[in-house]
């Protein structure tokens, strides 16, 4: 009996001891669990319910069921929205990656002062958005805009940028890629990662820069390419910053530059339409899953990685 509790008293020891780890490790985890629960859970939750409601800042919600999507589905200013931003989604993800890998090839080139250009380059990420739409809105002014400047010492008319329509999107979308420095940083990671062994065999076949560059270097880049990609749709459909400081939360001229996100927040913070904007939260969080599935679904015939 007495050999029996000697054996048993080291496993009850070391018992306690876990049991003491797993306490202090849940005490020092608790604060972010906490944070968790009502900064994320809770609000989350919440949404869903107030989404069925005409619920508002002022007063408590009625439950109102579909009410407030079948009114979506009815708002002019609701589709415009979804097509502004569809439409900055589809030209700007694409250009992002071309004009980033195009960028990234050349900043990995062996060239002394690389680095201080890999700088310059990255520098634009770090100036707060609303500085950038301000410096932008200058920069495109149709009079005396430095862009347009530019373009007439080359015998070209200048577009009214901003103050059209047409134009609005196409200027937002120029100054979105004059921050695309870190998708850059990202891109040149990949590269580095990319085995000079693949490039060394593909000289001694013969294989020119063209060869090379979509035979070896984009294939094995597809990875990153992929994450960018999934990041670039996220992000383009969440834009909300640079329009809203350019115009002032008024989405001008003609509601151009009225992006989904804008009228999300403008109902539930100027028109304290707390219901209509969860429902246009969901909205987007189902437009958001469903384009990042099939971007999911199609990676497997496009994504490649090393040694597969």
């Amino acid at each position: 009996m007495a050999k029996l509790e000697t054996t048993k008293a080291p496993q009850i020891r070391a018992s306690k001891r876990r049991s003491n780890e797993n306490l202090t490790g849940w005490l020092f985890a608790m604060p972010w669990v906490i944070g968790l629960l009502l900064f994320f859970a809770y609000p989350l939750l919440s949404s869903i319910y107030y989404s069925f409601t005409d619920f508002s800042i002022l007063q408590s919600g009625e439950f109102i069921g579909l009410a407030n999507y079948r009114e979506l589905l009815q708002d002019d200013l609701f589709w415009i929205s979804i097509y502004n931003t569809v439409y900055f989604a589809v030209f700007f993800v694409p250009l992002s990656i071309i004009f980033g890998v195009a960028l990234a090839m050349v900043l990995n080139m062996k060239v002394k002062g690389m680095a201080v250009y890999r700088t310059i380059f990255f520098l634009p990420t770090l100036v707060p958005h609303v500085a950038l739409a301000i410096l932008w809105v200058w920069l495109l002014n149709p009079q005396f805009g430095l862009v347009n400047a530019m373009l007439d010492f080359v015998g070209i008319q200048g577009p009214p940028w901003l103050g059209s329509t047409f134009w609005s999107k196409p200027a937002l979308i120029l100054m979105s890629l004059w921050g695309i420095g870190q998708a850059v940083i990202i891109y040149l990671a990949g590269l580095s990662d990319i085995s000079q062994e693949y490039y060394e065999a593909a000289e001694v076949d013969g294989a020119t820069f063209l060869q090379k560059t979509f035979k070896i270097t984009l294939p094995l880049l597809t990875p990153v390419i992929f994450f960018n990609l999934v990041m670039g749709f996220i992000g383009a459909f969440q834009q909300f910053t640079l329009p809203y400081a350019m115009t002032n939360g008024t989405g001008t001229p003609a509601d151009s530059l009225t992006f989904y996100v804008m009228y999300l927040y403008d109902n539930a913070f100027s028109y304290f339409r707390m219901g209509y904007a969860s429902a246009m939260a969901w909205i987007l969080f189902l437009i958001i899953v469903v384009l990042t599935s099939i971007v999911f679904w199609s990676s497997k015939k496009w994504v490649h990685y090393q040694g597969d």
